[in-house]
């Protein structure tokens, strides 16, 4: 072998080395956040405690540097900023936030535990070859709206107009379709209400109110469902106006929401530590496949429908994983 190509192949062995073995330094994971710490503090703990059980402690051989923001544009600054302070790993809990992430960086891996259509929205090539920089788990909401918009017309009967509230800073295109289809095919006309903040809610059941909706269906959201004072909010003004609901988290119903299918968003962010370990040692985003969930859960808030004056059949009520009373 020529000294040139036995230069190049150390180098190249260099490159290739786990960052966990690069001069044994902590590795850096970048926790890209939409919303508060309070808001997400049951996602960060998830996270936390999928890692520790992977062996990384934090200041040890792991660090999280987390950035926070409220809007969107402040968002795509800390995004800017991981980057130049090229972190090992960016972890980017759901579209809206990887959107950000991905028009940061094609280099630094991207990690997401709760995004609801990465192929969809363009995210990755395909869930089995994700293809680029990013992969990790998603809660395909395309596939289950459809299953949530029957169960709420099967909770509320009577329902002849569902309004729902999606959010634009998210990319809810391919969802917004499949919730349009499901609409046609249950023959329930819908009322899509956009709302990019908290202080629009008011407004938007407002306005929902005045199109006369019978319903609401919150589709899910870093900006809807994450922390204590959205959820609330939302129970409170369906409430006000008298509307049954299903949101896209349990969080919402015991906020005093009716009803709520989804996955279960704390054990995916658990599970996406997983992903950033194996790319800590040296695994390709690209080359791991995006993992789907499986298993949905529905919770019932027989309280709210007493307050309602709604009889949830005992059927529906059978099929629930969590009723509370």
């Amino acid at each position: 072998m020529e000294r040139r190509d036995f230069i190049m192949l150390i180098g190249g062995a260099a490159l290739a080395r786990p960052v966990a073995a690069q001069a044994q330094r902590p590795a850096r994971i970048g926790f890209l956040g939409f919303g508060t710490a309070a808001a997400t503090a049951d996602r960060v703990e998830a996270l936390r405690a999928g890692l520790r059980d992977l062996g990384y402690l934090e200041g040890k051989n792991i660090v999280i540097d987390f950035r926070w923001a409220e809007v969107v544009d402040k968002l795509r600054e800390l995004a800017a900023e991981l980057v130049r302070e090229n972190v090992d790993v960016i972890f980017a809990t759901s579209s809206t936030e990887v959107e950000v992430a991905r028009q940061a960086t094609t280099t630094i891996p991207i990690v997401f535990s709760t995004h609801l259509d990465p192929v969809g929205i363009g995210h990755v090539s395909s869930l089995a070859r994700p293809g680029g920089n990013i992969t990790g788990l998603a809660a395909l909401q395309t596939e289950f709206t459809g299953k949530a918009l029957e169960m709420l017309t099967q909770a509320a009967p009577h329902v002849k107009k569902i309004g729902v509230l999606w959010t634009p800073t998210a990319p809810h295109s391919p969802v917004l379709q499949a919730i349009e289809i499901a609409g046609v095919k249950l023959g329930v006309p819908l009322q899509l209400t956009p709302v990019r903040t908290v202080e629009e809610f008011e407004g938007a059941f407002a306005t929902m109110t005045k199109e006369r909706v019978d319903a609401i269906f919150v589709v899910a959201s870093s900006l809807t469902g994450r922390g204590r004072a959205a959820p609330m909010l939302l129970a409170e003004l369906a409430m006000k106006h008298r509307l049954p609901s299903m949101f896209g988290g349990k969080v919402n119903v015991v906020a005093g929401g009716l009803m709520s299918y989804s996955p279960n968003w704390i054990e995916l962010t658990r599970q996406a530590a997983i992903y950033i370990d194996k790319i800590l040692k040296g695994a390709k985003p690209a080359d791991l496949a995006v993992e789907q969930s499986t298993k949905f859960e529905m919770a019932i808030n027989l309280k709210t429908a007493k307050a309602l004056g709604l009889t949830v059949s005992p059927l529906l009520l059978a099929r629930a994983d969590e009723v509370i009373e």
